[in-house]
Order: structure tokens, then sequence, then C-alpha cells
């Protein structure tokens, strides 16, 4: 049975940093892309980062956000910086794209999602 468990998530200023993690189990996805999701309230979740044999992003965090793996853990990381209030949202580990690593479709397993708030 394949797992994927967040951590990391909770409330933090602006300007401020947080660090997710995704812990898969199950299965390796060495050759397919793991990625992170987000979803604010009333909104459709989009896609944040994702990253196979390189790294990809949503434009409006790259240059605050990075991701990476990890692969003897089997875990993928998102380091968050220079947070914004519009950054606050449950973000979503997914994993199993081998292609169109943006869309929520392309992926095959999901964690439960991790609450992150932005405010002062």
């Amino acid at each position: 049975q394949v797992r994927l468990v967040e951590s990391g998530g909770g409330l933090v200023q602006p300007g401020g940093s947080l660090r997710l993690s995704c812990a898969a189990s199950g299965r390796t996805f060495s050759n397919s892309y793991m990625g992170w999701f987000r979803q604010a309230p009333g909104k459709e979740r989009e896609f944040v980062a994702a990253i196979r044999y390189g790294s990809y992003y949503l434009e409006s965090v790259q240059g605050r956000f990075t991701i990476s793996r990890d692969s003897a853990k089997n875990t993928v990381y998102l380091q968050m910086n220079s947070l914004k209030p519009e950054d606050t949202a449950i973000y979503y580990c997914a994993a199993g794209a081998v292609t169109n690593q943006a869309l929520v479709n392309s992926y095959n397993y999901w964690g439960q999602g991790t609450q992150v708030t932005v405010s002062s």
C-alpha cells in the first residue's frame, strides 16, 4: 500500500519560512514526478512545484520556494521562504506522474495535506 505523509505545516508570519516534508512508503518514485499542490478555501487545487530530473515551479513561487528530494529516504521537501499571506492553503504532496507534472490528474497518489497559514 502506497502512502504519502506530509509534515511541517503551521502558522508563520509574513516573510517567514517553513519546510514541508513528504515521506513516501510502499514504492519508490525515483523515475516519476513528485510534486506539491495547494488549495485555498473556495479555490481549485493548484500546482506549486514538481521534481523528477529537474524542478518546476508555479511562477508566483519561483525564487521563494525550493523543491528537493532525498531518494534514499524516499522523501520530497518544499522549502518555502519569504512567505506571503496569499500562500495560505492546505499543501498536498503528490507522486506518480510521468508527464504533465502541473496537472492534478497526472498524479496517482496523494497525501492528506498539511495546513500552512501565513498571518501576522
